[in-house]
């Protein structure tokens, strides 16, 4: 007796978060998501600059994304 009904939440649950996905892009806001800042990296040169003193300060290479400090330990 819960089996349709604990199916139907899920299905609910699952259709509300789609629901933001099925927007159309009018072609008048591709205008605004084509923008430089609207990019996952907008400006790559500086993103590279960061990384960069952000290793050199870290004593570590890659140091950006993963936990831990140049020690080792996590």
């Amino acid at each position: 007796m819960m089996k349709p009904i604990f199916s139907m939440a899920i299905l609910a649950i699952a259709l509300s978060q789609t629901a933001c996905s099925m927007q159309p892009v009018q072609p008048w806001e591709r205008d605004s998501l084509a923008q430089r800042k609207m990019q996952l990296v907008p400006y790559p040169n500086d993103a590279f600059l960061d990384e960069h003193i952000y290793f050199s300060k870290e004593a570590s290479r890659g140091g950006a994304g993963v936990g831990g400090g140049g020690c080792g330990c996590n």
